[in-house]
């Protein structure tokens, strides 16, 4: 995309090594655009950002999910126990098998989840792979309203419409739909979009931002940022997608997006404090220890030399 800004630096030993360019957008309450960096009304793929919204399309539909089981529904999880055990509960429910998975089959994405699960002899598998939780809600969808599960992701079907007309619900104008890594549709829409969307999202009636604020840990994992931020904000709706993609939104209205060119999710990860600086969040006195522990360190000899930082949005080029 063109009209890039610079959203983060690495710097080793005091040597600015390399950039990171992108795009940003800050939403008000009342739903304008406080401030926009770059070109955040082109379309994006949001990847697994869009997974909340997608859910929430799902619940429209009759998906009937609630707490724990819902969270995981618009998550990218580390593929840990009790991620395993919720996704098959919903499963379960439904009648339905891991058989019936049909998202691609892949080794859980936590460290210590993976070693443990190889460990114990096991492979690649559709249940162990981050996007589970999604495909079981859409499975369990599909069982509720009779429709078809062998092609449930097909993007005419059914429950695939009823997820484009959810996102469509929460303000994003689709200009295109692909095939995401899991396998699953995957919606391209602006940034603003998306924003608006997770503005929209975070609202106390939502029941998916209720379970994802309720059970961060089902959402990421215990020591994932995006879980870490909404331990340590309780109103925050966070949601990371791949190639460097992150929106998150407030109870009050507030919400940011923003999408690193080069698809870098360590720079992703590094500029989330300073998006929810912009939105108004006081890092340094609510959330210290979360900004220190998601800090992206630099390595030389195996030991920190330097970091990947944010550069400050309001010196950033609008």
């Amino acid at each position: 995309m063109e009209g890039q800004v610079l959203l983060a630096q690495a710097t080793r030993n005091g040597w600015v090594e390399s950039v990171h360019a992108g795009h940003a957008v800050l939403i008000d309450p009342d739903g304008s655009v406080v401030r926009a960096w770059g070109r955040p009304q082109d379309p994006t793929l949001p990847r697994s950002s869009n997974k909340p919204l997608q859910a929430t399309g799902m619940v429209a539909a009759g998906l009937g999910l609630v707490g724990a089981q819902l969270a995981i529904a618009a998550a990218s999880h580390n593929g840990e126990q009790f991620h395993l055990d919720t996704v098959r509960a919903i499963l379960a429910e439904g009648g339905l098998s891991e058989d019936d998975l049909a998202n691609v089959k892949a080794l859980p994405t936590g460290a210590a989840a993976q070693a443990a699960w190889l460990r114990a002899g096991g492979g690649p598998t559709s249940v162990t792979q981050n996007c589970s939780g999604k495909h079981a809600a859409m499975l369990a969808t599909c069982r509720i309203n009779g429709w078809s599960i062998d092609d449930y992701l097909d993007q005419h079907h059914p429950v695939q419409a009823a997820i484009t007309n959810g996102v469509g619900a929460l303000g994003a104008v689709v200009h295109h739909v692909g095939i995401d890594g899991c396998g699953a549709p995957t919606h391209a829409f602006s940034l603003h979009d998306l924003a608006a969307g997770f503005a929209r999202l975070a609202s106390p009636d939502s029941a998916v931002a209720r379970a994802m604020t309720t059970h961060p840990e089902l959402v990421g994992g215990p020591a994932r940022d995006v879980t870490l931020w909404m331990r340590a904000v309780p109103t925050l709706v966070a949601k990371e997608g791949a190639s460097g993609v992150m929106a998150a939104g407030l109870a009050d209205g507030r919400a940011v997006a923003f999408k690193v060119a080069d698809g870098s999710d360590s720079c992703r990860q590094a500029v989330v404090a300073e998006a929810l600086r912009a939105s108004g969040l006081d890092i340094g006195t609510d959330a210290t220890s979360t900004a220190d522990a998601v800090a992206v360190p630099v390595l030389g000899h195996g030991r920190p030399v330097g970091r990947l930082d944010a550069i400050e949005w309001t010196r950033c080029s609008s």
